[in-house]
């Protein structure tokens, strides 16, 4: 599978990245390590993580996700096999969040020494922060590239607007700019990206690796009622997919794996490779069951008439339904 290029970063990277959100929470290490080594060995190389995975577990307290990552980049020398994305910004205790250059430089360092690692492929910014101004934060990642810690710069949970005034500063200052959004975008959830968000990424030249691309296991097609959502811990967070247009999703998702041959998962992870200006979809497994799956996706190439259906039954506006967009 061909890779692609992050934005203007000159990162190449698989068209799935695997999320790290399941570390440290429904996947324990030694699971982890057979997750890594399996995708690597299939070709993937954009594993994605943050500082506060999975900081809301009980007995945690963040950083767990990093530290599995580390020691498994520790074992055979697999730093050079893939490309890690983290973040900053979300509560990691008492004082400990934010965007301010003094917490970013600590931060830093502190997820550095998790990973094991002497670089971060990719620093996200994971979440606004709207009590630090832009310039100071920007500021802060333009020191970690200059001192080669940091390679590129992405944003995460940015508004259209946000977005773009960070990039003006990057360029009035001539400070490096981010390179990549990590938005919620799935076939369910389509109209926050779509109308305000792809617009501005298309016009910058930014890699977008969406988040939630499952919606919350959602579009697997194992949550078909209520009474389903106890099957997993994250099932609770699917519970507001359940309702007429998230069913009809679920029927033409199914239509289409059928005549695939494949599951549902992987057809919902299809369509989103095969959106135009979309690098890569970030996808979580806790088994290699689940993984396989996952990376069926990369090689599944929809045809005109599955693209048009599911574009159709996932509109969230009329005239949506005659955008049908091909690989």
């Amino acid at each position: 599978m061909k890779k692609r290029i992050l934005g203007s970063s000159g990162l190449e990277v698989f068209p799935l990245a695997l999320g790290g959100n399941v570390f440290g929470w429904t996947v324990d290490e030694p699971m982890a390590f057979r997750i890594l080594d399996a995708f690597t060995a299939a070709g993937g190389n954009l594993v994605d993580t943050a500082d506060a995975y999975s900081r809301w577990v009980p007995g945690n307290t963040g950083g767990e996700s990093e530290t599995m990552i580390g020691k498994w980049l520790k074992q055979g020398n697999k730093r050079d096999k893939v490309l890690i994305a983290t973040k900053v910004g979300s509560q990691m205790g008492p004082g400990k969040k934010g965007l301010s250059k003094a917490y970013i430089m600590g931060a830093v360092e502190e997820s550095l020494q998790r990973l094991q690692t002497d670089h971060i492929d990719l620093y996200q910014s994971h979440f606004d922060d709207a009590e630090t101004p832009l310039e100071e934060t920007i500021e802060a990642y333009a020191a970690l590239i200059n001192q080669g810690k940091v390679r590129a710069i992405g944003a995460s949970n940015f508004t259209a607007q946000r977005l773009s005034d960070a990039l003006q500063i990057s360029e009035r200052f001539g400070y490096p700019a981010y390179q990549s959004l990590q938005p919620r975008y799935n076939l369910y959830d389509r109209e926050e990206f779509e109308v305000w968000l792809e617009p501005r990424c298309r016009e910058a030249g930014l890699g977008v690796i969406s988040y939630s691309s499952l919606a919350s296991g959602f579009l697997t097609g194992k949550y078909q009622s209520v009474d389903d959502l106890g099957k997993s811990v994250r099932g609770m967070n699917a519970g507001h997919y359940l309702n007429p247009r998230g069913f009809r999703i679920l029927h033409a998702l199914e239509r289409v794996a059928n005549h695939y041959r494949v599951k549902p998962a992987s057809v919902a992870l299809a369509w989103l490779i095969a959106r135009p200006g979309l690098t890569a979809p970030i996808a979580s497994v806790t088994n290699l069951a689940q993984l396989e799956d996952m990376l069926r996706a990369a090689t599944l190439e929809l045809n005109r008439v599955s693209l048009e259906l599911l574009n159709k039954v996932s509109a969230w506006r009329k005239d949506s339904e005659s955008d049908v967009h091909a690989a």
